[in-house]
């Protein structure tokens, strides 16, 4: 199932890129990589966050023009995500890998300024947990299912340079359970650097 999910999410970006690279009405149409820094927690019960993981992410974008001033951009991203938890007896570090798809309309103010929203869909990968007690002899692992499935919303914007260099930052609120317990829910600041092609 998660590798048809993944197979029909590539070839639905391929399809786009190569779209955005035939189309012959706008002069901004492309296809890229994209990559940066993560800063990861979790909302439990929509009133407490959690400590942030660190990690980054990576992957590919498609962006095809609909005028001169908004565009719609489709990725297919690896994110490290999760969180931490800090007490006195240690710190519980949970490790969740995604393969995330945002889909997100982009408007342009003036050419090189872009403001952006749109929902995303992610697929859970891996994921690990890690207690460290600050004392080897109780550090232990402990297993929490996560779902498979996670979507949300993403907001954002950024700097993009006439050669196609783009500076961007965003953040994913995310609206789906990672567990049955609690509300869990994601929260993700990511930094980025992009390239086109």
């Amino acid at each position: 199932m998660k590798t048809r999910i993944l197979t029909i999410s590539m070839i639905f970006c391929a399809l786009l890129s190569i779209t955005a690279q035939n189309d012959t009405n706008t002069n901004a149409s492309n296809f890229g990589i994209k990559g940066g820094y993560n800063l990861a927690a979790v909302s439990f019960d929509e009133d407490s966050e959690t400590g942030q993981r660190h990690g980054f992410h990576i992957g590919f974008y498609g962006e095809s023009f609909l005028t001169e001033s908004i565009a719609l951009q489709v990725e297919l991203m690896y994110s490290q995500q999760g969180y931490e938890i800090e007490d006195n007896g240690g710190t519980f570090t949970q490790k969740l890998d995604y393969i995330n798809m945002p889909l997100m309309f982009k408007m342009y103010p003036d050419d090189n300024f872009f403001l952006e929203v749109g929902p995303q869909v992610g697929l859970a990968i891996s994921h690990e947990e890690e207690f460290d007690s600050n004392f080897n002899l109780f550090d232990t692992s402990q297993e929490f299912e996560p779902s498979s499935f996670d979507w949300g919303v993403n907001f954002g914007g950024g700097f993009k340079t006439d050669s196609g260099v783009s500076l961007g930052v965003r953040y994913h609120l995310g609206l789906g359970d990672i567990y049955d317990e609690g509300s869990p829910k994601n929260r993700m600041w990511q930094f980025s650097i992009g390239f086109d092609f």
